[in-house]
Order: structure tokens, then sequence, then C-alpha cells
């Protein structure tokens, strides 16, 4: 069974339309997704998603992209981070794409955020865009080797990806990769080892071809797994086999709970 790294099922893009992506997971062989928080306000949605549907797991942070909120502390993080259902902390990390000016406040969430990893010695989902020598700097500085993670929809050069992989993280790559731009990626997604591989939807965003220009949903990440085959001369399966198997160590998932559905 493949799993989906990355999706967020609670957003307005899936209202009412939950049993249906579900069973179309079950038929495209699509065994899990982790469920991604972006906002404490919308947190309980997703832990309702995971809460209720045991092929769905949560993850508990803040995105870069939303400025104008409460600021998530360390103690908080943590104490939401006990939920039996959360098995990540994030998204979070740094985007110098969509935001501008004084982003302090943007790099210390960052910094709230790996700390809170680090306590309570869970993995990390890391966003980064045109901000790759910040994302790592910081991430060196804060130790965030000692939770590791993933660098999620990864979009950056080999070099990026090579030092996330030296601090414990995978490279998970989104449909992104299967678009004909996205020759530079390509050759990224041919370097990075079995053992540091995922895959992912991101969606409702980023469809993968054939269904590019559609709403994503995590039924489509097999596409992304057959591209990654193509590239690297292998099997569709050993791609869903080594995928799934790093999901399940970095995420503290069991393969049964997967495999079951």
């Amino acid at each position: 069974m493949f799993v989906d790294s990355h999706c967020h099922l609670d957003f307005p893009d899936f209202a009412g339309q939950l049993p249906q992506l579900l069973e179309r997971m079950r038929a495209a062989r699509v065994g899990g997704a982790l469920c991604i928080s972006v906002t404490l306000t919308d947190l309980p949605a997703v832990l309702a998603l995971a809460e209720n549907h045991r092929q769905l797991w949560a993850t508990v942070g803040v995105h870069p992209d939303y400025p104008d909120i409460a600021e998530p502390d360390v103690a908080t993080l943590v104490r939401l981070a006990q939920h039996p259902r959360v098995r990540a902390i994030g998204e979070t990390g740094l985007d110098y794409y969509r935001l501008t000016g004084d982003l302090d406040w943007q790099r210390e969430r960052f910094r709230v955020h790996i700390r809170a990893a680090r306590a309570v010695q869970m993995p990390l989902v890391i966003h980064t865009r045109q901000a790759s020598a910040d994302t790592l700097r910081i991430m060196v500085e804060e130790g965030a080797d000692a939770a590791g993670g993933v660098m999620h929809c990864f979009t950056e050069d080999w070099p990026t990806a090579k030092a996330a992989i030296d601090l414990v993280f995978c490279i998970s790559f989104s449909g992104i990769v299967t678009f004909k731009s996205a020759q530079s990626l390509r050759e990224v997604a041919l370097q990075v080892p079995d053992e540091y591989l995922l895959i992912e939807t991101d969606s409702p965003y980023l469809a993968p071809v054939p269904h590019r220009g559609k709403t994503n949903e995590p039924s489509f990440v097999p596409h992304v797994a057959r591209l990654l085959a193509q590239l690297r001369g292998v099997s569709p399966d050993h791609i869903e086999a080594v995928t799934t198997s790093n999901f399940c160590r970095v995420f503290n998932v069991l393969k049964d709970e997967v495999e079951a559905i």
C-alpha cells in the first residue's frame, strides 16, 4: 500500500466528500495519509479526521504563511502533541516567496517548532520556499537532527537535499516532479537514497500528471511513485515498499496499520 505523507483534507475543497475520497484511496491502494495542521484554530478539524478514520494521522503546527495569528509557544505545541493520533510537529519552516519584509517572526516561529519537536521526540514537517539557506541554518542551530522529519514538497537543489539528509530528514516529492518543466527536480530525485525517500500529494494542490489542474487528493499519490520509479529505473512496487517503510519509520506508524486498510 502507498502512503500520502502530506495532505490537507480539512480544507474546504473536500467538504462533504470524505467518504468518496477515502473509497478512492482504498481503490488506488493508498493505505494512509498524514493530515497536516496549518493553524491551531483549524487543528480540531485535523484531529477529528485522524480520530474518526484509522488510515489518517495528524500533525500539530502553524504554517509560516500565516503572519497575523497568535504565536504558538513550545509548551502549547508540546501539550497538543500528546494527542494519540498526532505523529509530527508542523507544518513549519520558512517561506520568502509569499511573504517579504521583516520576517523575524517567521524564523522565531520555526525555532519554536523545532524546540517542541525535540521536547516530544517527534519528527518535523518542514516547508521551505526560496529560503533554503536560512532554513538549513536554523535547523543546524536548533539541533533539528535530534528530531528528524521530512522536507515536504521538495523543490530545491541537490546540495539542499543533501544537507537535509545529513540532518536525518527525508525528502518528499509531490506531483511537481511529474511536470515536464521539473527537469532539475527530477535530477534531485535521482540522487536521494531509498531510505530518505517519501511521496506526497500536498492536496488539494499540485495534482500530478495526468490530473494536473484538477483538485488533488491522496488517491493520486501513486502517480508520483510511478514517475519516480521510471526515473530511478526500478519498479513502482519498489517505490511503494521503500516510501511506505520510510513513512512508518519516521512517523511511528505500524506497517500493519497501513496494510490493514
